[in-house]
């Protein structure tokens, strides 16, 4: 079939945008993260609210720990999104040859996109789950990554992969939410440019807007399973006191979904499935439109370099030959 130069543009404009987005909000996330990680417990809370997290770095002078484990957040986000966007935009392509539509319907776009979700979330799953325990460590004290993968079994690097499954949902909704919005709004462009040759494209401002409202809307609908992700994967507590072996072992027992659901339900009540939304909305919604609207702004870019080596290889090759 050969290599599909189109799949591989989106993919690597895909993988850049979301090292960047996800390298400028990092600080936001592992805040909302261990805001999320929390139960409450005996009625009382640490965090209650993000901008506690926030003032426990800058109390405790771990300003710098605000940052723990970006390294594998960004490998395990460029190694996502890379993926991602290379399976929706081969399954696309491969559907629209085989099936001889000229267009995807909202359900078949849907069902694309999650199994391009499905795939990126067995590849990078090991990641995923130590990023969210160096991000969930008490501040100062996150373990590198190979230290954080191998304390513990092959099982419980792909901790929470079940819910990672279901949650591949998440972005097929988002991205087919965009999608959709963004072809009606160019064909409203290609209208009222019909003899202008210049390349119709988003904005930028308009790409941020799709973008934000794409994935609110995707959040909103899978949030209770999001929290419960990040609580199965949320590193350990670590305690000095005679009650550390007893804490350690219920917090064993509760990394499952049950046990998490359940801690949820008896100490928060239904409410305590939505802790963190908005902080979750916030970072997700911000992350999201950044990374779409880099990914806008650098796919021609990448289109027009990868045309312009495929070229410069073909006619070495030609040279080549006439040799």
């Amino acid at each position: 079939m050969g290599v599909d130069l189109e799949s591989i543009s989106e993919a690597t404009s895909g993988a850049i945008g979301s090292l960047l987005s996800t390298t400028i909000l990092y600080p936001l996330d592992t805040c909302k993260t261990k805001y999320q990680a929390e139960v409450q417990a005996h009625g009382q809370r640490k965090y209650r609210n993000l901008s506690d997290v926030l003032w426990e770095a800058v109390s405790t002078g771990q300003v710098l720990s605000l940052y723990q484990g970006l390294g594998t957040k960004n490998l395990q986000s460029f190694i996502a999104q890379f993926v991602y966007f290379y399976g929706y935009s081969y399954f696309k392509r491969l559907y629209l040859e085989n099936s001889g539509s000229k267009s995807i319907g909202t359900k078949v776009n849907l069902i694309l996109a999650a199994g391009a979700g499905a795939c990126t979330a067995i590849v990078t799953q090991p990641l995923d789950t130590a990023s969210s325990r160096m991000q969930t460590s008490a501040f100062g004290k996150s373990k590198g990554l190979w230290k954080t993968l191998t304390e513990g079994t092959l099982s419980d690097a792909f901790d929470g992969l079940g819910i990672s499954l279901l949650l591949t949902f998440n972005p097929a909704i988002q991205y087919t939410v965009f999608d959709q919005l963004k072809q009606r709004l160019l064909k409203q462009k290609l209208k009222k440019a019909e003899h202008d040759s210049s390349p119709v494209v988003l904005s930028a401002f308009t790409a941020f807007l799709l973008g934000a409202m794409s994935k609110s809307i995707a959040t909103f609908l899978t949030y209770p399973a999001i929290r419960c992700k990040v609580m199965i994967q949320a590193a350990d507590p670590e305690d000095d006191d005679d009650d550390d072996k007893t804490k350690r072992a219920q917090s064993k027992s509760r990394k499952t979904v049950s046990g998490v659901v359940s801690a949820i339900w008896r100490r928060e009540g239904i409410l305590g499935f939505f802790k963190g939304l908005d902080a979750q909305i916030t970072k997700t919604v911000l992350s999201s439109a950044l990374l779409l609207m880099i990914k806008e702004k650098i796919t021609a870019t990448t289109w027009v370099l990868i045309l312009a080596i495929r070229r410069s290889l073909l006619l070495r090759n030609g040279r080549l030959k006439n040799v």
